[in-house]
């Protein structure tokens, strides 16, 4: 085994790390598994942006699956397996998962603004075709960031702590040719889409509030404001969810850039990295917290030899957690049709 690719950290830490993992694991491989399968049962159901959080499910399954098991044994071997060869398929498929999520998240942001924001008779200008091109667009956009590093511009290796593997970000402050690669990469991959979020959703937010502003004569709020409010602030979680689980990860990693690794203790590189990978684990929990409908069926899984789930029965379901995030816009145009009638039946 190459010295590069031994832990530099306590065998305790590497233990600890092994089972921090191993529980993100089995947290995002059961959570996301029961959102694909909520996808499939209402198949036939499906709103053309319900295809996005398919899509970051995937993500974060694919993640789970393809990363995390390599990183557990190589953290209880107290060394990396296998060398430059699974090091570099490990740091490629982290940035492709990462790039995609990263990706995801903007264009849901993006789609639930112009779904928020857009006229009934525009209403249907986001269709599954256009979702589907997008979906495509992500992946192959994705892909080719993630090979770039292996066409020569940019780098992939160890982490400092040496039992994971990532862009080698050290290497960058001594080459013109990698602080490009990191420079284009933070740009166009983390800071657009960090703003677009964010300006995205200052938008919705905006929206909410006038809508609120609107019906303050009323004696009583619509059931679809308030749920507008909490699907707002559910899909923003979402989002706020896996930026913040990575700035650490990317505060270190700029750090690293400038300085040398060995500046900062093994475990202070190691503590982000498995902060950032927890990222994958969290949106079942928030559609758990704000979907009754969600964690009504949670309830009523059976599990058996054969893992047989029960999940979301379709009927009376209006706010599972793949539906209920873009609904929010026809709910609310429905809002000054429900107070007409209010007024009609009060009148009678």
């Amino acid at each position: 085994m190459e010295q590069q690719y031994l832990s530099k950290l306590h065998p305790t830490v590497d233990y600890g790390a092994g089972v921090f993992l191993l529980i993100i694991a089995i947290l995002t491989i059961l959570g996301n598994s029961a959102v694909l399968a909520a996808a499939v049962k209402r198949s036939s159901h499906l709103k053309s942006p319900e295809l996005l959080i398919i899509n970051l499910a995937v993500t974060d399954l694919g993640m789970a699956i393809s990363m995390y098991p390599l990183a557990i044994a190589s953290a209880w071997n107290h060394a990396w397996l296998g060398g430059d060869v699974s090091c570099i398929y490990y740091a490629l498929m982290g940035f492709l998962f990462g790039v995609s999520s990263m990706m995801t998240l903007c264009m849901m942001a993006v789609i639930r603004f112009l779904v928020t924001s857009s006229s009934t008779s525009n209403s249907n200008t986001i269709n599954k075709k256009a979702v589907r091109i997008s979906i495509v667009f992500i992946w192959l956009c994705s892909l080719l960031w993630a090979i770039l590093p292996l066409l020569g511009w940019g780098y992939y290796g160890p982490e400092p702590f040496g039992i994971s593997c990532t862009i080698a970000w050290s290497e960058f402050h001594n080459s013109s040719n990698g602080f490009s690669f990191i420079l284009s990469m933070f740009v166009l991959c983390t800071l657009l889409p960090a703003l677009t979020i964010l300006s995205c959703y200052l938008g919705i937010a905006w929206k909410v509030h006038k809508t609120y502003q609107e019906i303050q004569n009323f004696d009583r709020i619509p059931n679809a404001a308030k749920m507008e409010r909490r699907l707002t602030l559910m899909a923003v979680l979402v989002s706020i969810g896996f930026l913040g689980a990575w700035m650490p990860y990317a505060a270190v990693s700029f750090w690293s850039i400038f300085n040398s690794s060995s500046s900062l203790h093994p475990v202070l590189t190691l503590l982000p990295c498995l902060f950032a990978k927890s990222s994958t684990a969290y949106n079942p929990f928030i559609y758990y917290v704000f979907s009754k409908t969600f964690r009504r069926e949670i309830k009523q899984m059976k599990c058996c030899s054969s893992w047989r789930v029960h999940f979301f029965n379709t009927e009376n379901s209006i706010e599972s957690p793949m539906s209920m995030v873009w609904l929010a816009r026809e709910n609310m145009r429905a809002c000054p049709a429900a107070k007409a009638n209010n007024q009609e039946a009060s009148s009678q």
